[in-house]
């Protein structure tokens, strides 16, 4: 039961003659109210429903509180909501809107809450593949993973041209003795190495990986599976993998070119590439000084390396001078030159990639998939499929409820604080659960265009 406060009033400087006083004696009030509006784009996806279905159940039904659904929803809703820790949930179990989202507004124990507390939920993430005496609670990690595909197929009511899969590995930083725990020399400290795969704004895999390896590995073994799952569905869809550098290996870009993939990859400078722009780069240093402004020439040409690379590949040379240096660049793609000319391809194509950097930060810094704080890989690795779900979620609320206002183009961030972050007294009878959210709310007709909206997706 939650803590009973006392109902004494606490007093502050009077305003205008009048006593200003405050209490614990509200009644029943949340302040996610707005996250009614996550419940409405889980019906109109069906994501909770189906993550939880990718969970498997081994304890006695009749001793059983809250089921695989409830926990898998709380989980995924709370950190919808900015509740990253677990010990959150001690409290949020006896939010009412939490109940409503759950869809479970009172327990059938009288020593239990509507929704979970943190032990129970820890059991969920401490969940295996295969169920023992301890944890009887199992997940399928191939479902996960191929659940987070599905929703971005059914996002697009018919097969797209061409679409462009974003590749790229970044630093999750953890400060104890998990399990996979290296140092990484170019991040400065211990850390695993995820990989994601976006598609735009659509999360299509969240691989955490310890850090002791090349950034690109397994990244054929997932690209494989995403482009076989989307061609399954789509099998005249153009597909071009884009990252940078660090994913420019034989191995990725012969099985691209085995599979009727493109590929558009920045490639690391050495001393023969730079040479081989020499001449535009010296054009670009005398027009740039003449002009007091940077200066960039480009240069299609084909390229080998001296022993790695197992065939010449087409590559465009970046020649720029800016601040008073030269700053050469590199980019080796499968695309001809009818797709894109080589200032198009680096500066169109190539560099729209820095895009699927702010979606990156909007998992960890917005949903907490840097959170991988338990003591195994596994149960990370979960972690951050919570959060990827969370994400995916947030992402398509504002896909069909927020493209015709003004949060069309917000952050997670911005989406909670403004449109679900809202106080609200909740009253609830035998007929109905009435949220009577505050009046004063700046958003409100965002908050009931994005409803609309919903309505009409569901």
């Amino acid at each position: 039961m939650p803590t009973e406060c006392s109902v004494d009033l606490f007093g502050f400087a009077s305003v205008e003659g009048r006593r200003v006083e405050a209490g614990f004696d509200g009644g029943t009030i949340s302040s996610d109210a707005g996250a009614v509006l996550l419940g409405a784009t889980d019906r109109a996806v069906g994501l909770v429903e189906r993550f939880a279905g990718c969970f498997r159940d081994g304890r006695r039904a009749d001793l059983v509180e809250h089921e695989v659904r409830t926990l898998v929803g709380q989980r995924v809703f709370g950190l919808a909501l900015g509740y990253e820790d677990l010990n959150d949930h001690d409290w949020l179990r006896h939010d009412p809107v939490m109940a409503v989202l759950v869809g479970k507004l009172a327990a059938r124990r009288r020593d239990c809450a509507a929704a979970a507390g943190k032990s129970t939920l820890n059991r969920l993430e401490l969940s295996r593949p295969e169920a023992t005496r301890y944890h009887k609670i199992s997940h399928d990690p191939a479902a996960i993973e191929a659940l987070l595909v599905d929703i971005f197929l059914e996002a697009h009511a018919e097969a797209p041209e061409e679409i462009v899969l974003d590749l790229d590995a970044t630093d999750d930083l953890i400060h104890g003795n998990q399990e996979g725990r290296f140092f990484h020399g170019y991040y400065g400290g211990y850390c695993y190495l995820p990989l994601y795969v976006f598609c735009g704004r659509h999360l299509l895999a969240a691989k955490l990986r310890r850090s002791n390896i090349d950034g690109s590995a397994g990244a054929v073994e997932e690209a494989d599976r995403i482009v076989g799952q989307i061609r399954a569905r789509w099998p005249e869809v153009r597909i071009v993998l884009r990252a940078d550098s660090g994913f420019a290996r034989e191995a990725l870009m012969a099985w691209c070119e085995e599979n009727r993939v493109d590929y558009l990859f920045g490639l690391a400078r050495n001393a023969r590439l730079v040479e081989e722009i020499a001449e535009e780069l010296a054009e670009a240093a005398v027009e740039s000084a003449i002009t007091c402004a940077p200066a960039r020439r480009f240069k299609d040409f084909l390229w080998t390396t001296l022993d790695s690379w197992s065939r010449r590949r087409r590559v465009v040379g970046k020649a720029e001078h800016t601040q008073g240096e030269a700053n050469p660049r590199f980019v080796v793609t499968s695309l001809d030159r009818q797709c894109a000319d080589a200032r198009m391809l680096y500066e169109d194509r190539y560099c729209a990639r820095g895009e699927m950097e702010n979606r990156i930060k909007e998992c960890q810094l917005d949903l907490f998939a840097d959170r991988t704080s338990a003591a195994s890989m596994r149960a990370n690795q979960l972690r951050l499929w919570f959060a990827s779900m969370a994400y995916v979620l947030l992402e398509a609320l504002r896909r069909l409820g927020l493209k015709a206002t003004k949060l069309a183009d917000a952050t997670c961030g911005s989406i909670r604080l403004k449109l679900l972050k809202i106080g609200a007294l909740v009253r609830i009878s035998v007929r109905r659960v009435k949220i009577a959210m505050a009046s004063g709310h700046p958003w409100q007709r965002d908050w009931g265009l994005a409803y609309a909206a919903l309505g009409a997706a569901h």
